[in-house]
């Protein structure tokens, strides 16, 4: 996922479909025929209009329309444990990345030996239009996640609120400064790090100097010494730093 170059064809699937959304129903169109991209993404002037960057292929407005494509169902992830229902919906207005390749790379994350699979105490389904799910997780442009979130102005961060896991666009496609790492890797701790909250799972520090940082740690905030990373298993085990948060300031979101 990530920095991987594929190309997939997806065919448009008419949903007739709504999504309960924020307390309001909204429409759910047909997924869009889409390949996935490779970073870096575009960025946004202060005006909030979308600058196309002609190596990502993704464009976003500030905030989309507040309709989603859902993806189409995928496999099941994990060997042993409860079973998850999952949707995964992503904005109208975001272009360059349709549903079912967003979803494809959410279903990778998961399925991966260091990821929430790793110990049989969870699997996961991506389940498809008009079948039940446990949660969404949406791709969702920066206005969207403010309202979905309801946690205040900030349009930078992503957030779980409730059963919606809500991924911010600007930082799928953009990352963040100073990570120390790629934007294939930054991705998998912005799925891995919602999916957790949605486990029940709260913020973490980092450990120590030098260390991998917990996938529980607000790593788009910062690292405080820690090493990026984006899994909640490393080297076969759990990683956990001390529960708590930092005083770190939300920057400015120009991207």
């Amino acid at each position: 996922m990530g920095g991987v170059r594929t190309r997939s064809t997806v065919l448009a699937v008419l949903l007739p479909a709504v999504l309960l959304l924020g307390g309001c129903l909204q429409k759910v169109e047909p997924a869009a025929q889409a390949d996935a991209p490779p970073p870096p993404g575009p960025t946004e002037d202060r005006a909030g209009r979308a600058q196309t960057n002609t190596r990502a292929g993704i464009t976003y407005p500030t905030t989309g329309a507040g309709t989603w494509q859902l993806a189409r169902r995928g496999p099941l992830v994990g060997r042993a444990g409860k079973l998850l229902r999952f949707h995964v919906a992503v904005e109208n207005g975001i272009t360059g990345v349709g549903a079912d390749e967003f979803g494809q790379a959410v279903v990778k994350t998961l399925g991966d030996p260091r990821s929430w699979t790793a110990d049989g105490k969870w699997r996961f389904q991506l389940a498809g239009p008009g079948e039940q799910s446990d949660f969404t997780i949406y791709l969702a442009t920066p206005g969207t996640r403010d309202r979905l979130c309801a946690d205040g102005p900030d349009k930078y961060t992503s957030c779980r609120k409730n059963s919606n896991v809500v991924l911010n666009v600007a930082r799928w496609v953009n990352g963040v400064p100073r990570y120390g790492a790629d934007l294939g890797v930054y991705r998998q701790y912005m799925v891995n790090h919602e999916t957790g909250h949605q486990l029940g799972h709260g913020h973490e520090k980092c450990p120590a100097n030098g260390r991998p940082a917990p996938v529980m740690e607000q790593q788009t905030l910062g690292l405080h010494g820690c090493v990026a990373n984006a899994w909640p298993f490393v080297d076969g085990a759990p990683h956990h730093g001390p529960q708590g948060t930092y005083d770190d300031p939300i920057p400015t979101p120009l991207d």
